[in-house]
C-alpha cells in the first residue's frame, strides 16, 4: 500500500465561496460536483464536470489534496500519489456547506 507523502499541505482552510466552483461561476459554465483544495481554499469542479477545475488547480499550482465539498460527504483525494482519504485528513469531517 503506497503512503501518501502530501499530508504537510493540509492547512485549515474555508471554502472560498459556498455558492459552487469559484472558476465555473466566473466564466458561465456549469459542473457536477465539487472539490476544495487542503491548501489554499480553492472551490473546483471535479472531473465529471466539463472544465475539471479541482485537478487543473493542482495541476497549475501544485496543491496536491482536495476534499469532497459535497454535503454529507467525508473523503478527499491526493492527486500525485493517486490515494483517497476515508475520512477526509482535514479533520472536519462531513459537514453541510450551504
Amino acid at each position: 500500500m503506497n503512503a501518501c507523502t502530501h499530508l504537510t499541505f493540509i492547512r485549515d482552510v474555508e471554502p472560498h465561496t459556498p455558492l459552487g466552483c469559484e472558476d465555473c461561476l466566473a466564466s458561465g459554465s456549469r459542473w457536477v460536483h465539487l472539490r476544495t483544495c487542503l491548501t489554499c481554499g480553492h472551490v473546483g469542479c471535479c472531473d465529471s464536470s466539463p472544465n475539471r477545475h479541482a485537478s487543473r488547480h493542482y495541476t497549475t499550482a501544485g496543491h496536491p489534496i482536495a476534499e469532497s465539498f459535497e454535503p454529507g460527504e467525508d473523503w478527499a483525494w491526493c492527486f500525485p500519489d493517486e490515494i483517497l482519504f476515508e475520512p477526509s485528513p482535514s479533520g472536519r469531517g462531513a459537514r453541510s456547506h450551504v
